[in-house]
């Protein structure tokens, strides 16, 4: 029996010996692959940042393959109940958490009294679609509605991969339909002083709700869309900023496409193809190059290098499972021209060190083609994701404050 109880407690050492060497083999290969460019500020705060997100991933993939949970809701817990420091409501703010049409939702009203009707800002929360939540960027919408004096609608809309689009994105339009019936007799907003915005994925939801209610002729329309680093296409994922910064944290080019790929469909096969772009036809290529081509960027964006495409051949099959990848709702910067003139004025935020930052430089080139005005601020010195790390502490970046004061200083001008 002694030593039945001495083998079993040697496999469980053997074991966990194992997981350990697994985990920081894994972290250490993820460290070194990722790069993070010498014109980054504070390049060691991002070392740890995203140290500690590689970690708690493979911590819940080694979780999940073990049969204890899934991998996204370990994140998840982790980033919501670790990362996440919830502090007394400000005297400056009311907040209530409610539901519009059964959307969950949190309502940032200024107490500070107010002789004319308030402006209003529907946010959308970024993640990829799979990440994110009212907690965790709660001290982003206090900010803004604090220094803007914005009455700011934070959205919980539903994530992947448990839902597909367009979940998100008709959750976003039914909670910001509601808030419009109500905006003036609840909370003192005038409905044609609401705009409309959200960071990364977010960005992307704010664009496409734009153009659904450009399309569809909505009244009142939005007044503004406020897009900090958006994802604005899914055709060309080889743009110089896909290229330049595709190892930089916080946002891979590869789960770039792994997010979009879980918002679209969930098929994982599809990756490679996706990258390459053989889900877009050739003559649809050859189309957007009006749009997307490099021609179209400043030359600073090229100074970095890059390498030039040529349109080739697309897989019928492949398209015919990622087409919808294409369309406006999800790649707005694809969206014809007749709709785009409509399209209210736009707030574009880039940062440097970012897969993101050309579709949203090709983004403000487009709407300004279309005489639709564009405020731009690019972060020189920053990264994807530097907008939740502004507001002080250890972990915090100059940049991330810039980027915030710019959205409040147009939300001003509403």
């Amino acid at each position: 029996m002694e030593m039945f109880f001495a083998i079993a407690f040697l496999c469980v050492v053997f074991l966990l010996s194992a997981l350990i060497l697994l985990f920081f083999g894994v972290l250490y290969s993820e460290m070194t692959n990722s790069e993070i460019p010498p014109g980054v500020s504070h390049a060691n705060k991002l070392h740890f940042i995203h140290g500690a997100n590689i970690g708690i991933a493979i911590l819940g993939k080694i979780l999940e393959n073990i049969s204890l949970c899934q991998q996204v809701n370990f994140t998840r817990y982790c980033r919501e109940r670790l990362l996440v420091q919830k502090k007394p409501v400000p005297p400056e703010l009311h907040i209530k958490d409610l539901l519009f049409s059964d959307v969950p939702v949190r309502v940032y009203l200024p107490t500070a009294p107010n002789a004319a009707k308030r402006r209003g800002l529907v946010f959308f929360h970024g993640g990829g679609w799979m990440f994110g939540s009212l907690d965790s960027y709660d001290h982003i919408c206090r900010y803004i509605a604090i220094h803007s004096e914005t009455v700011v609608v934070s959205v919980a809309y539903r994530l992947s991969p448990e839902h597909r689009y367009p979940v998100q994105l008709d959750d976003c339009q039914a909670a910001t339909l509601h808030f419009l019936k109500v905006a003036e007799a609840d909370y003192g907003v005038d409905p044609i002083k609401v705009a409309l915005g959200g960071d990364s994925a977010g960005g992307n939801l704010a664009a496409a709700l734009c153009y659904r209610a450009a399309k569809e002729g909505a009244r009142p329309q939005p007044c503004a869309q406020i897009l900090i680093y958006p994802l604005l296409q899914m055709a060309d994922f080889h743009l110089p900023s896909y290229q330049q910064n595709k190892m930089v944290p916080m946002l891979f080019r590869g789960r770039t496409i792994f997010y979009c790929l879980q918002y679209l469909n969930g098929d994982m096969t599809l990756n490679e193809e996706m990258l390459n772009s053989d889900h877009v036809p050739v003559e649809h290529k050859l189309r957007y190059r009006k749009w997307l081509g490099h021609e179209n960027l400043p030359s600073e964006c090229k100074a970095r290098g890059f390498s030039l495409r040529v349109a080739s051949s697309h897989d019928e099959e492949v398209y015919d499972l990622l087409k919808q990848a294409l369309e406006p709702e999800l790649s707005p910067l694809l969206a014809p021209d007749d709709v785009v003139r409509k399209l209210p004025p736009a707030f574009i935020l880039t940062c440097e060190y970012d897969v993101l930052r050309d579709d949203g430089i090709l983004f403000k080139k487009r709407l300004e083609d279309l005489g639709v005005p564009v405020t731009w601020h690019h972060i020189n010195d920053g990264f994807h994701g530097i907008l939740n790390f502004f507001d002080g502490g250890r972990l915090n970046f100059p940049s991330g404050k810039r980027a915030i004061d710019h959205v409040v200083e147009f939300l001003r001008t509403l």
